[in-house]
């Protein structure tokens, strides 16, 4: 038996698009340089069928003979030329569109992989504000909420206040918690010496307004990344719920209670916890994600916010795909949602520099 103890294995090479067109350009290169090769060596047959032409001419009838020797000589050499000629045409055409297919087959494939990333940073997101669903619910059914919106006597708001910044506490990814009656008032926040909202309207939120549109304690409302003023002009997501009578989820609506998703810190965790390979760093990879309107409401460089924005083409499909546009590689993933969370139209978006050599492909 062999004794492989010592033997060293050999190192396993990844196989990659880009090694696969390096090997193609220097298949093309040496198939160039053959050919030439022999190029060179039937000229100089020619040259000799030439030269023995001239000495049997010079050698009259003696040379008769090798006078046909050399003409061919000479054919043969044209033949091969010829043949030279045609491999040359046939590799390069093959090569061509070997190349053409790498490309392609590269193309496709970090489009789709990207598209993948694009899926996983909206779903990540998605499953955290499902949660936040969640909490929302969960804290209209509050009793010193009930309390404080049925008899509003300062020690009852003072108490709801109270309770607000224990759950607050305990909720670190949240900037305020608010207690509103049905007119839109803040009586009670969670961070008072932070944020002096008390008395401040949100009537005109919509997460407000369609709180109160609710048909049941199950019901909730999720509103779009936004800068809060009053909340310094952080970004913010809202979520809301109707507060009901005694806490039943059918009883009559007597408030809203509305939390203040820290958005940036939270967002900023997905689009920037990817792991980046040297191609995706290389590219200028960026990972973005987009509201309904297709702002860029978070990215993994910080930039953007509200002011960026991403073009779809007219034919994109409405849920996955990639496209080239302006230099870049654009792949995105709408919004699946999660559970009772059905999103809000977003999307992951990746973009990525196309190399300039694939430009023009």
């Amino acid at each position: 038996m062999k004794d492989t103890t010592d033997v060293t294995p050999s190192p396993v090479q990844r196989v990659t698009m880009d090694a696969i067109s390096t090997q193609s350009a220097q298949a093309t290169v040496h198939a160039n340089q053959s050919v030439n090769r022999i190029r060179r060596i039937t000229s100089q047959m020619k040259m000799l069928a030439l030269n023995a032409k001239i000495e049997a001419a010079k050698a009259g009838p003696f040379g008769r003979g090798f006078s046909v020797v050399a003409q061919e000589v000479g054919i043969v050499g044209d033949e091969i030329n010829g043949i030279a000629q045609d491999i040359q045409t046939e590799l390069t055409r093959r090569l061509s569109e070997l190349a053409d297919m790498v490309t392609a087959m590269d193309h496709d494939t970090t489009g789709e992989r990207l598209v993948d990333l694009a899926f996983t940073s909206v779903d990540t997101i998605d499953r955290n504000l499902y949660e936040r669903t969640c909490d929302v619910r969960w804290w209209a059914t509050d009793s010193s909420f009930v309390t404080a919106l049925t008899d509003p006597s300062q020690s009852n708001l003072h108490f709801a206040g109270q309770r607000l910044g224990v759950i607050l506490d305990a909720y670190n990814i949240y900037l305020d918690l608010w207690v509103c009656d049905t007119q839109g008032r803040i009586l009670a926040n969670a961070r008072p010496q932070k944020f002096n909202v008390t008395g401040a309207s949100v009537r005109d939120l919509t997460v407000f307004q369609a709180a109160l549109a609710q048909s049941s304690g199950d019901d909730f409302v999720a509103g779009d990344a936004m800068c809060a003023p009053l909340l310094q002009d952080r970004q913010v997501t809202y979520y809301a719920c109707a507060i009901r009578e005694n806490g039943d989820k059918h009883g009559r609506i007597i408030g809203v209670m509305i939390t203040c998703f820290d958005w940036e810190p939270q967002a900023r965790s997905v689009v920037s916890s990817v792991r980046m390979d040297d191609s995706m760093v290389r590219n200028k990879t960026r990972l973005l994600l987009v509201d309904r309107k297709n702002r860029v409401i978070a990215a993994s460089d910080g930039r953007g916010f509200m002011v960026e924005s991403i073009t779809f083409p007219a034919d994109a499909d409405p849920v996955a795909g990639f496209f080239r546009q302006h230099g870049k590689l654009v792949a995105y993933h709408a919004t699946e949602g999660f559970e009772t969370y059905k999103g809000l139209g977003w999307k992951g978006v990746v973009t990525q520099d196309i190399p300039q050599d694939k430009l023009a492909d």
